[in-house]
């Protein structure tokens, strides 16, 4: 390896997933300014939006997406600034 390029600052970080609130603990160099508690003590916290534990390749289950609610909620929130013509 060649010295002095890789990160110092390694240490045990929360990843979680929102989407069913999985909780696990890796060493990562990644900055935030939330914390979780685990187990009594206090990490540093990442939130995801899809990890091991909700994605459709590793669980074997396949997932709904409602992107036509999803557009439909974007077109409502950003209808109030459409130019007039």
């Amino acid at each position: 390896m060649k010295a002095g390029i890789h990160p110092e600052n390694y240490r045990l970080v929360a990843f979680k997933d929102m989407s069913n609130e999985d909780v696990f603990l890796t060493k990562s160099t990644v900055n935030t300014k939330e914390t979780l508690e685990v187990e009594g003590v206090e990490y540093p916290l990442i939130k995801l939006e899809i990890s091991r534990t909700s994605h459709p390749f590793y669980t074997g289950k396949t997932k709904l997406v409602d992107t036509a609610g999803r557009i439909d909620k974007f077109k409502n929130k950003y209808s109030k600034f459409k130019k007039e013509e």
